[in-house]
């Protein structure tokens, strides 16, 4: 059962476009300098292959994160969990963005991920049974099919439904990360220790009273 795969994880990894996001990818104009000179590189390494992000000082490829998500990491950090994602395209804001949840594992540009999936385990000496994938189109199947939980976001491809072992309420770029972390933390039995951590840390100390 899903809820027994779940009790195993230590690391959860992500799709980005259509799991983070909702698949919308929009390019502005770049004032002034345009993407992180990394990111650019990597990009230029990849262009002409196609699919990977625009190479270009003049344009920004942007996207749009859920909050919920967001609050998502934090539970998944307090409970102990690992993250991290595995994209094909090449972007600055995917790569802030994972900066701002403080999140373990970056890989972009991997067209092969199940490569990056090996070389994630061999990093943190974890088996596959141990790692959770959320995936929602074709190319996520290859580390779907060998981690130990595979999750489908609600607006997954057909392909990708039946071979996942869970399937979100809500779509990506709208709570579907969120909802993955929720449910392993709910099948390791530690969702409402979490989020009253989550809380305590957030809310202020009362102020103590006269004579106590």
């Amino acid at each position: 059962m899903a809820d027994e795969r779940a009790k195993k994880i230590k690391l959860m990894l992500f799709d980005v476009d259509g799991v983070m996001t909702d698949g919308t990818i929009f390019f502005f104009p770049a004032p002034g300098g345009g993407a992180g000179q990394a990111t650019h590189e990597r990009r230029e390494q990849m262009a002409g292959k196609g699919g990977f992000g625009t190479a270009s000082h003049e344009i920004i490829e942007a996207k749009g994160f859920d909050a919920h998500d967001g609050t998502g990491f934090s539970l998944a950090r307090l409970g102990g969990l690992k993250t991290g994602i595995i994209t094909k395209r090449i972007s600055e804001t995917v790569a802030l963005r994972a900066r701002d949840l403080k999140m373990d594992h970056v890989y972009q540009g991997q067209q092969d991920k199940a490569a990056a999936f090996y070389e994630i385990l061999e990093k943190e000496d974890l088996a596959g049974d141990q790692v959770c994938y959320v995936g929602d189109d074709i190319i996520d199947l290859p580390v779907m099919r060998l981690c130990g939980l595979a999750i489908a976001v609600k607006n997954s491809r057909e392909e990708v439904v039946r071979e996942s072992h869970y399937v979100t309420p809500h779509e990506g770029g709208r709570g579907a990360v969120r909802d993955a972390i929720e449910y392993v933390l709910r099948g390791q039995g530690s969702l409402q220790r979490v989020i009253d951590e989550y809380i305590r840390s957030r809310s202020a100390a009362p102020a103590a009273e006269n004579g106590t």
